[in-house]
């Protein structure tokens, strides 16, 4: 074996040995550091509810404009999954 198959063998035997536990503990206790979700995405989840929210109220609204000229226009499929919608609120 020459001199650059032993540098080669040494640091792959390092790599595995050391250096990939020491990665996966690392990781390991900073996600035991984490105790929930932070403020930041807390907020996040506050502004995409909100946003759900008003997007569920336009779509009602499209629906009563669109029925209102169309009494006929809804499917039972259709229908179904705007009083599940109301279930959900």
């Amino acid at each position: 074996m020459g001199p650059g198959e032993t540098l080669t063998a040494v640091l792959v035997v390092g790599m595995l040995f050391i250096g990939l536990p020491w990665m996966i503990l690392h990781h390991l206790t900073k996600w035991k550091g984490q105790t929930g979700i932070s403020q930041q995405d807390e907020a996040l989840l506050d502004e995409l509810h909100e946003l759900a929210r008003r997007l569920d109220q336009r779509i009602e609204t499209v629906e009563r404009i669109v029925a209102a000229e169309n009494p006929n226009w809804k499917d039972g499929r259709i229908a179904d999954l705007s009083e599940q919608r109301r279930q959900l609120r």
